[in-house]
């Protein structure tokens, strides 16, 4: 018999729910400013490091820095209030870990943030690798983090799946070579994660189980 999948997951919009708090934090840093993204541009740049979003509003690396410094300040402040962990994300990965399937996060959050978001809602010590913003020079959309992840488990990507709610994370796990996982319950839609053309949809993370059911056996769902 094969071994259990690895179950890789991105973090924002997929495990947690924190785009009120990311949403807020933005709002904040950007106050009192002429040039500001709107709502429906700051959500289009989840999952991409916080440096490149922040960038496309800024005139100068000083500029960035210095609405780096205003966004982590008032995330750090505002965190443990608007982070929750999804309904069903900790009960099906309680089950994945009964199972056997080792679990990843693979997240373009600064490792701080992401090792305080899993710590809140009690998952960190189901995650065998985490890989942030930190832990590597090279982000989604392109494949690597989601290799690094692989390789820290001893896994191939025929050997995985990733499940993520933006674009950019199916983008990576399909360069990646994994079995791409759409997760529409965070703010993306169906519409726009189509393009990206993932492997799998679920409409709730509890449809994660009978997906990786049917893989192991090598019937893909589509």
């Amino acid at each position: 018999m094969p071994r259990p999948l690895a179950v890789l997951f991105d973090l924002d919009g997929t495990l947690i729910d924190s785009i009120g708090l990311l949403l807020k934090c933005v709002r904040h840093t950007f106050e009192g400013r002429t040039s500001a993204p709107t709502d429906a541009e700051w959500i289009a740049g989840i999952g991409t490091p916080l440096g490149a979003q922040l960038a496309a509003y800024a005139n100068s690396d000083e500029e960035v820095e210095e609405l780096t410094r205003r966004y982590r300040t008032f995330q750090r402040e505002q965190h443990d209030e608007l982070t929750n962990a999804f309904p069903g994300v900790v009960d099906t990965l309680l089950e994945l870990e009964r199972r056997g399937n080792p679990m990843g996060v693979v997240t373009s959050k600064s490792n701080e943030m992401m090792n305080r978001g899993l710590a809140w809602v009690g998952i960190d010590k189901l995650m065998r690798t985490t890989i942030g913003m930190d832990s590597c020079t090279i982000h989604k959309p392109e494949p690597f983090p989601v290799l690094l992840a692989l390789e820290e488990l001893g896994y191939s990507p025929d050997e995985a799946v990733f499940v993520g709610d933006s674009p950019h994370d199916i983008l990576s796990g399909n360069a990646a070579g994994v079995t791409s996982i759409a997760a529409l319950w965070g703010p993306f839609s169906r519409a726009q994660i189509d393009p990206a053309q993932p492997n799998v949809y679920l409409d709730r993370i509890e449809d994660l189980l009978p997906v990786l059911d049917d893989l192991q056996r090598k019937e893909p769902r589509t």
